[in-house]
Formats: structure tokens, C-alpha cells, sequence
């Protein structure tokens, strides 16, 4: 019996003891990766009374050693994705309610700005930088576009009754 043959005979009897202990599908991967270790590290070894006893200590440690990965990655106890309740996708109406108000709050008060402050949240929210906007607003220094958007956004924050929220 050649070695080839010993390997053919060893790999149904891996895969069983394997199959015992893990799924099927695990078990065929890691009968694969005992029959590589055999074929590339122990190709010296060709008597059968030794083959067999190798190959299950192999076994064991690659069954080990996945089960080492499987706990270390968290899929060991995991839940199945399908028993866990769906989201809502719909927001809570308190919070629409909330959000609503705080944007018709905002709205009143941008409303209640001065032209020059309107036109410089327009631009930022168009995404102009302030470089940018220097250059709309035909300014010379860019200190008194960032001294504008302060002022601003102060009295929006006033307007808004000293809140965001």
C-alpha cells in the first residue's frame, strides 16, 4: 500500500472523528488542512502504524486551534442574525414632532437676519469655504469674514432663545 492510498484511507477516518465534533462543512476544512500538513511537513513519514496516530494529533490540534479562532472572533455563541427584532425604520413622532419645530424655530429666526448674514449662511451651506466667500462678498481681509460669521451665528443663537435645541 503506497502512500497515497494510506492518506485516502486516513481522510475517511479524520473526516468521521472530525463530523463528531464539528459541522460538516468545518469538518471537511479541517480534514483538508490535516491531509496538507501530512503531505507537506510529514511526507517522510509512509508507515501506516505511524501515519494514523500523526494524523489525529494534527487533528486535534487544527480542531483546537479553531475553535481558538472562532471564540477569539466572537462567532462562538452568536445569535442568528434572522431572531433579532428589526428596527423601526420610521422615526418616533415626538421626535419628528421635535425636529419639526426646532427647523420652523430656525427658520423665523434666519428670517428675522440681516441681508449680509443671510447671503454668508446661503454660501456656507452651498459649501464655499471662507476664502470663497471672501471673494463674493468682495471683502480685503478674510478676518472680517470670520468676524462676520461670529456675529451671525450670535444672533441666530439669540434669536433661536440662546439654544440650539
Amino acid at each position: 500500500m503506497n502512500r497515497d492510498e494510506i492518506l485516502i484511507s486516513i481522510r475517511e477516518r479524520i473526516l468521521a472523528f472530525a463530523t463528531l465534533r464539528v459541522s460538516k462543512a468545518q469538518a471537511e476544512d479541517v480534514t483538508q488542512e490535516v491531509l496538507v500538513v501530512l503531505h507537506e511537513k510529514y511526507a517522510r513519514v509512509t508507515e501506516l502504524t505511524e501515519l494514523v496516530p500523526l494524523a489525529f494529533q494534527v487533528l486535534r490540534f487544527k480542531m483546537l486551534d479553531a475553535h481558538r479562532k472562532s471564540l477569539r472572533r466572537g462567532e462562538y455563541n452568536q445569535e442568528s442574525v434572522d431572531d433579532l427584532p428589526l428596527a423601526d425604520p420610521g422615526d418616533n413622532p415626538m421626535i419628528q414632532l421635535d425636529q419639526k419645530q426646532r427647523v420652523d424655530r430656525l427658520l423665523a429666526a434666519i428670517a428675522q437676519l440681516g441681508e449680509r448674514c443671510r447671503e454668508l449662511f446661503k454660501w456656507k451651506l452651498e459649501g464655499n469655504s471662507f476664502p470663497e466667500i471672501q471673494k463674493l462678498m468682495g471683502q480685503a481681509s478674510i478676518n472680517t469674514i470670520y468676524t462676520w460669521d461670529l456675529r451671525c451665528r450670535k444672533q441666530l443663537l439669540g434669536l433661536m432663545g440662546g439654544s440650539w435645541e
